[in-house]
Order: structure tokens, then C-alpha cells, then sequence
């Protein structure tokens, strides 16, 4: 089996430069990039990895199933933009019939295992007693708010208490906004200078304070930070997972389970075979 051969969507932003550094350090064939405006040429390409924009992600889903059908083989659409409606993510879903699509708020096996962690405390700190907010911080160019992430990891504690995050979000507060309601997962955002993602969950009672952080460039849920380099390099314990013939949901708590990375860091990933 040949070598896969990359392309980058969004390769003028700072994820995508920072993947073309990678890609190119470990010898990899970076054969096409794309950004704004660009049109998709998809024929030396395998694999795309998208950190663009939700409608760009969607032109570039098309341009991968009609390269997929000219081909006879699927394109690999690896998705970390962020910011999706509910529209567009009932749009992006169809196109896993003939793209394989892997799409995430974050790919990071720290926060993967972090997201298995809160459902744990989630479910066992009552929202009686117990008050969730989420913090995030990111550079002043990021464009959605809150990050990604930091929907994965509210998402993860409203599931461990059995309830949708639509129903308990609280996205921001201002003026006289009454007493804090029982079972609300409150978000406060962070944009400046050159963050390049830093969260933290608080769980919140009279008496104690729990806190999961999860601090760029890397996230894990420690206060450590790693080399960029080696942080985006190959972790050791990946292994490919393949389902013949079958529309797949591959999740967080799979990872979490199993205590190591599948297929692109084991992050939540739409997968068509």
C-alpha cells in the first residue's frame, strides 16, 4: 500500500500551518493547499484535513464525493473546523455515504479522556448541590464562541446528568439576571492576543471547588503544556479501526474506555467505510 498523500483546508490559518510543519517534519506528502477562495483539485490527494470554516467544510465535502466517485475510492475529510449549526451538521451527515468523515471539536487524546472524566463527576455531583461553568480562552482572530471544545466538554457533563445541553445552556449573562437556576451549565469566553486554547470546567458547591482544566497547545487535563512538535506527532499506542460497509459513530467514551487512541485520536468521528 502506497504512502497517503495530504491536503489542507484552511492551510493559511494557524492550524493549518501548523499541520503543514508536521506533516512536512515526519516526511509526509503534502500534495495540495487550500485556503479561502481556492478551488478544490483533489486528484493527488488522499486524505484532506479541514480546519477552514462550516461552509467550506460543506464545498469541500462535495468536491471529496464527486473525487471519490471520479476515483472509484472514497477521500478521506478529516473536520476540526468549528462553529456548525444544526443545519449544517444535518447537511455534512449525508456525505458520509461516500466520504469517509472524521469531525471533532478537538482531536487531543487529553481531551477525549477528559470528556470520559466529566460525564463521571457529572453524574455523581448532583445539580442540586453541584454548579457547572465552562471557561474558555482563545486568540482575538478565533471567529465562533463558545470553542468547540468547550461544547464537547459541556455536552459530556449534561450527559452524564441524563439532560441535553440545549435545555441547561447558558451562554452569557448580563444586567440582572435573577439567581443561578438549579442544573444550568453556564459558559464565560476569553479572546486576546495569541491564546491558542485554554479551558477549564468548574464544578461548584458551598463548600468545595472542582476544577478540570485542559491548557493548549496540547490539551490534557493537567496544568502541563507539551513541544507543539511532538505533541501533533504520531502517539504510539494508535491503531486504525475499520467497520466494512457500515455508517459508524466513533466517541469520546470508546477512547476513554479503552485508555488509548483510535483513528485520529480517537475524537468523536463520523465513519463510512
Amino acid at each position: 500500500m502506497s504512502a497517503p498523500r495530504f491536503a489542507i483546508n484552511g492551510a493559511k490559518g494557524r492550524m493549518g500551518q501548523a499541520i503543514a510543519r508536521v506533516l512536512e517534519d515526519a516526511g509526509h506528502t503534502l500534495s495540495a493547499r487550500f485556503d479561502k477562495g481556492d478551488a478544490f483539485d483533489l486528484s493527488g490527494s488522499d486524505i484532506v484535513i479541514d480546519f477552514s470554516t462550516p461552509e467550506a467544510t460543506l464545498h469541500l465535502a462535495e468536491a471529496c464525493a464527486a473525487e471519490g466517485e471520479r476515483r472509484g475510492a472514497p477521500i478521506v475529510q478529516v473536520i476540526g473546523a468549528t462553529g456548525f449549526t444544526p443545519e449544517q451538521d444535518g447537511a455534512l451527515k449525508p456525505f458520509a455515504e461516500t466520504v469517509v468523515l472524521l469531525k471533532s471539536g478537538n482531536y487531543s487524546l487529553g481531551v477525549n479522556m477528559m470528556i470520559g472524566l466529566l460525564k463521571q463527576a457529572s453524574a455523581r455531583l448532583g445539580a442540586e448541590d453541584w454548579d457547572i461553568e465552562v471557561t474558555e480562552a482563545h486568540h482575538r482572530r478565533k471567529v465562533d464562541a463558545p470553542s468547540g471544545t468547550a461544547l464537547m466538554l459541556a455536552a459530556a457533563a449534561a450527559e452524564g446528568r441524563g439532560v441535553d445541553l440545549a435545555d441547561v445552556k447558558v451562554a452569557a449573562r448580563d444586567g440582572i439576571t435573577g439567581a443561578r437556576r438549579a442544573g444550568d451549565i453556564g459558559f464565560s469566553v476569553i479572546r486576546g492576543g495569541g491564546i491558542v486554547g485554554e479551558h477549564s470546567v468548574l464544578f461548584a458547591s458551598e463548600d468545595e471547588l472542582i476544577t478540570f482544566f485542559a491548557l493548549g497547545p496540547r490539551p490534557y487535563p493537567v496544568r502541563a503544556r507539551r513541544h507543539p512538535g511532538r505533541a501533533m506527532g504520531p502517539q504510539p499506542n494508535a491503531r486504525p479501526v475499520r467497520y466494512a460497509g457500515r455508517f459508524r459513530l466513533l466517541n469520546s467514551e470508546t477512547q476513554f474506555r479503552q485508555g488509548r487512541q483510535i483513528t485520529q485520536s480517537g475524537a468523536t468521528a463520523h465513519v463510512c467505510a
